[in-house]
C-alpha cells in the first residue's frame, strides 16, 4: 500500500511545470537542426571512454543506453574503460599535440569530473557550446549553481549532466518519529543538548568529503546566505565565518558521542554507530536514502532518509565531447538519450545498478509516458528515500575548492585538536 507520504510525492512529481519542454532556438555547433543530427547520427559509433571499474554501472550503460542507441537511433555504443578519466584526457592531449583535429580524433565522449573539465576547458579540448542545445536540456534546471558551475567552474554549454547526488540524513524510525527531526543546524544544536552523546558526525579530512560537507552547509547557514560562497574563493568571507563555525561545533562536544573526544573516522564507521544505535542519525549522499544500505545488510530495514530545509549540497556529474570527436552526432544523441526521463528514471533505481540522483527536474515532465516511468522509479524507491520535493528545494551548489583544504586542516586544529581560537 502506497504511504500517504508517497502519494503526495507522486502527485508533486506529476504537477506540469510553466517550463515544461520547449523547442532550442540553436542547434548543436554544426548543425542546422536537430533532425540533422539525427540524420548524421544513423551508422554511427559513439566511444564513449568512462571509468570502467563497476561491473554494475558497465551494466547499466550496456543495457540502459546501448540497446535503445541502436534499436531507436541506429548508433552502436562502444564503451571504453578507463582506470581514471585522466586517461581519455591525456588520450586528446595527445592527439591535439599530433595534429588530430576536426573529427580526426578517437574519443567522442567522456564521463568526466570536474578536475578534467577545468583541464580541458582551458586547453580548448572541448566541442561546443552544446549541452543546453539538445531537446532534453529544457528538462535542466540551467539556473542553478549546483549545475551550472562544476566545482567552481562555470560549464558555459560544454558539458551536460548525468547524473547527480546531494548529502541527507537517516533515521531510525523505530527509534524516532518524524516529527523529533531536526530540519536546521540550529534545531539539530537543540536536539543535541537534548539528547547527549546521540549524535557524531565523520571527521572532514582527505578522503572523508561527507564529513567536510556537514561542516560547510552548517557555515552556510551561520551566515544566511549561501549564494555570497558561489563563485572564486574569498578568503575575507572565510575568516568572517570559519570561526563562529568552529564555536559553534565546539559548543556541541560535551553532548557529542564520547563528548566530542574522537569521532567516527570514515563515513562506513559512522554507519557502524548508527546500525548498533550508538548515534541516532547517519549521512547518504543516495537518491535511494537508506534503501542500499538496507539492501546491503549495514543498517536497519526500520532506517530512513530526511533533508534539512536548506543547505543541503548536491553534485552533478557531467558528459563532455573533446573537439575532435569522430561522432559528435552521435555522441550528441547519446548525451540527449541520458537526459530522457524514463532513462532517468532508470538511474535512481538500486534494483539497475547505477543509483544515481536525478540532472533533470522532474517538474518539468509534461509527457504522461515519462511522468508515469518517474512515478514509477519513485515508489520502487520505497519509504526509506527522501521526500524528493524536501531533497530538491534544500538543493545548494558546492563551492570553490580551496575552501575545501582551509575546512580541513582548521576543523583538525580548532575542533579535533583543541588548539586556541584566534581572537
Amino acid at each position: 500500500m502506497i504511504s500517504l507520504k508517497r502519494t503526495i510525492q507522486v502527485a508533486l512529481l506529476s504537477a506540469v511545470s510553466a517550463i515544461g519542454v520547449h523547442a532550442h532556438a540553436e542547434s548543436p555547433p554544426g548543425y542546422d537542426s536537430w533532425d540533422q543530427v539525427l540524420e548524421e547520427a544513423r551508422g554511427q559509433t559513439v566511444y564513449w571512454y568512462m571509468w570502467g571499474g563497476s561491473d554494475a554501472i558497465n551494466g547499466f550503460v550496456d543495457t540502459f543506453y546501448g540497446d535503445p542507441l541502436k534499436e531507436e537511433y541506429g548508433i552502436n555504443l562502444e564503451r571504453v574503460p578507463l582506470a581514471g578519466t585522466v586517461d581519455a584526457v591525456n588520450q586528446v592531449i595527445s592527439e591535439k599535440e599530433a595534429g588530430a583535429d576536426g573529427d580526426a580524433g578517437s574519443v567522442d565522449m567522456i564521463w568526466i569530473n570536474g578536475e578534467n573539465f577545468k583541464t580541458m576547458q582551458q586547453a580548448g579540448l572541448l566541442y561546443g557550446p552544446w549541452a543546453e542545445s539538445i531537446p532534453n536540456s529544457a528538462l535542466v534546471d540551467w539556473g542553478n549553481p549546483a549545475i551550472n558551475l562544476d566545482f567552481g567552474k562555470p560549464v558555459e554549454g560544454m558539458e551536460s549532466p548525468w547524473s547527480s547526488a546531494q548529502f541527507h540524513f537517516m533515521y531510525d524510525s523505530a527509534r524516532l518519529s518524524d516529527s523529533e527531526l531536526p530540519r536546521s543546524y540550529a534545531e539539530l544544536g537543540d536536539w543535541i543538548a537534548a539528547n547527549p552523546g546521540q549524535f557524531s558526525y565523520v571527521a572532514p579530512g582527505p578522503g572523508n568529503f561527507i564529513g567536510t560537507r556537514f561542516v560547510k552547509q552548517l557555515m552556510f547557514e551561520l551566515s544566511g546566505n549561501h549564494e555570497q560562497w558561489v563563485g572564486p574563493f574569498n578568503q575575507e568571507l572565510y575568516d568572517q565565518w570559519s570561526m563562529a563555525t568552529w564555536k559553534e561545533l565546539i559548543s556541541w562536544e560535551p553532548n557529542l558521542w564520547r563528548e566530542g573526544n574522537t569521532y567516527p573516522e570514515s563515513n562506513a564507521d559512522f554507519k557502524s554507530l548508527f546500525a548498533n544505535g550508538e548515534v541516532e542519525f547517519a549521512f547518504t549522499q543516495s537518491p535511494a536514502g537508506a534503501g542500499p544500505d538496507i539492501g546491503a545488510g549495514v543498517i536497519a530495514p526500520t532506517s530512513r532518509a530526511f533533508s534539512f530545509d536548506n543547505y543541503m549540497i548536491g553534485d552533478f556529474n557531467y558528459l563532455a565531447i573533446p573537439y575532435n570527436a569522430p561522432n559528435k552526432a552521435a555522441a550528441l544523441v547519446t548525451a540527449n538519450l541520458v537526459l530522457r526521463p524514463d532513462r532517468q528514471a532508470a538511474q535512481v533505481q538500486p534494483a539497475n545498478g547505477f543509483c544515481c540522483g536525478w540532472a533533470i527536474d522532474v517538474s518539468r515532465v509534461t509527457d504522461a509516458d515519462q511522468i508515469a516511468a518517474i512515478e514509477t522509479a519513485m515508489m520502487n524507491l520505497g519509504d526509506a528515500a527522501a521526500d524528493p520535493a524536501r531533497l530538491s528545494g534544500a538543493l545548494v551548489a558546492d563551492i570553490a575548492g580551496e575552501y575545501q583544504n582551509l575546512i580541513e586542516e582548521d576543523w583538525q586544529k580548532y575542533v579535533l585538536r583543541g588548539e586556541p581560537l584566534p581572537e
